[in-house]
């Protein structure tokens, strides 16, 4: 049988069974075979169609036939007319991954319902926008280069409380695991989930303490970081965050590691620590060298770390120094704080012998 290819407007007003009653005993019989699976094989592989703004049901029928996604274009804009008079929508943008063996009123509720194709990303606590890049590039999504471009743009427009001044997004790219219509799946795209991330979960935790707070939202954010970037395990954050609030309060430099490997570009391990050239090194990120906190965060901090800047432990605990198992030994002095990484280094070294 040869479908028609243009609709006449009469039939439009009629619902499908209405008009397969006008067509007679022969109308069921020619809707069933419209509306049937293209493919009786239920391991058909699938196919992608991409619906864009602006596209019409018509100009969507006439893709879906040519790919064998359905039989009738026909038949496609009988039936998603009367559900769009039935209020239950209209087609929505994004792109589907559609199977050929499933008859016409699915496909259709798929694409009415929006149900396009998820994909997913996950950033971790703690890491800068360089790891970010290749993590994107590693996954096949986008080049390294063209996400950092793309976290130098900052869109005051659409998120207005981003810090003024600040020369990319650092900080501010909220660690989660995401799912996202493919589409999205742009540097710039990727970008704005995770601003809208910490938007939504981050910011108002801020926004809660602001009038009382003494950390601007940029402080705030540089500050979680280092917390971020110090503590392994989650119960320690409060306890360090109160460490480096009790310094900035005594006027004592943060000294803190992570911000030297940051604006060095470097990386310690426990067989290569900073050396004390490294840590006396210049840069606008060092804490052994600078007072206060740094001009910017030094990775994405996670809720966690957020949370606990804003809700430090009170302490008079001013050092502390990593262990090899995730935990840190804290002290009040500086005479404790040597003799405890004199202790942790000599009992490293007997482990290797």
């Amino acid at each position: 049988m040869k479908l028609v290819q243009t609709t006449p407007k009469w039939l439009l007003l009629f619902t499908p069974i209405a008009i397969l009653t006008v067509l007679g005993g022969g109308g069921m019989s020619w809707w069933n075979v419209v509306t049937a699976p293209p493919s009786a094989d239920p391991n058909a592989k699938s196919i992608q169609v991409q619906v864009k703004p602006g596209t019409s049901a018509q100009a969507i029928g006439q893709e879906l036939e040519a790919k064998g996604a359905i039989k009738s274009q026909l038949a496609w804009k009988l039936w998603t007319s009367w559900q769009a008079k039935q209020g239950k929508g209209s087609p929505q943008t994004g792109t589907y991954e559609l199977s050929p063996s499933q008859p016409l009123p699915v496909v259709a509720k798929q694409i009415l319902e929006g149900k396009v194709i998820q994909s997913g990303f996950t950033i971790r606590e703690g890491w800068k926008i360089g790891q970010m890049a290749e993590y994107f590039e590693k996954q096949g999504l986008f080049k390294a280069a063209d996400f950092i471009a793309a976290t130098k743009e900052i869109p005051k427009d659409k998120f207005p409380w981003l810090p003024d001044g600040i020369p990319h997004l650092e900080g501010f790219l909220f660690p989660e695991t995401y799912k996202v219509p493919a589409e999205t799946i742009t540097p710039k795209g990727v970008v704005t989930q995770m601003l809208k991330q910490f938007e939504q979960v981050a910011l108002p935790e801020y926004q809660k303490v602001a009038a009382t707070q003494k950390l601007s939202l940029l402080d705030w954010v540089s500050l979680s970081s280092i917390v971020e970037k110090e503590a392994v395990i989650p119960v320690e954050r409060s306890k360090i965050a109160g460490v480096f609030t009790t310094r900035l309060a005594k006027n004592m430099r943060l000294e803190s590691d992570p911000t030297v490997e940051y604006g060095l570009g470097i990386k310690q391990t426990a067989d290569r620590p900073l050396t004390f050239a490294e840590v006396k090194r210049p840069n606008p990120y060092n804490t052994y060298m600078n007072a206060g906190i740094p001009p910017g965060p030094i990775a994405s901090p996670g809720i966690g770390s957020l949370k606990a800047v804003l809700n430090p432990d009170s302490t008079d605990l001013l050092f502390f120094v990593a262990k090899y198992d995730g935990t840190h030994v804290f002290s009040k002095t500086l005479s404790e704080h040597v003799a405890a990484t004199n202790a942790i280094r000599k009992q490293r070294q007997s482990s290797q012998q």
